[in-house]
């Protein structure tokens, strides 16, 4: 594992947050209950869940696939997270 990963969270009002992290469970911990540390966007759409996660080289590659994701309509990112457990 590279130690890098971008994640997907699906909010509570079914939009779709794209981030980048060390650690996917404490990222959605923080996303979920600190108010501080967890993103603004998902702050007012709580609760999110993980929705899809990447391990990634290096965070140089986590950034730019995050970068890739944030490009793709809903519907590719819902398939693109169906994929990883299909």
């Amino acid at each position: 594992m590279s130690g890098w990963y971008v994640y997907i969270l699906r909010c509570a009002d079914h939009s779709l947050y794209t981030g980048t992290t060390t650690d996917p469970e404490r990222r959605l911990h923080e996303h979920n209950h600190d108010d501080r540390l967890g993103a603004a966007y998902t702050r007012v759409r709580r609760p999110v869940s993980l929705l899809y996660k990447e391990s990634c080289a290096d965070r140089s590659a986590a950034l730019r696939r995050e970068h890739e994701i944030r490009q793709l309509r809903r519907k590719e990112k819902l398939h693109l997270a169906e994929s990883q457990f299909g």
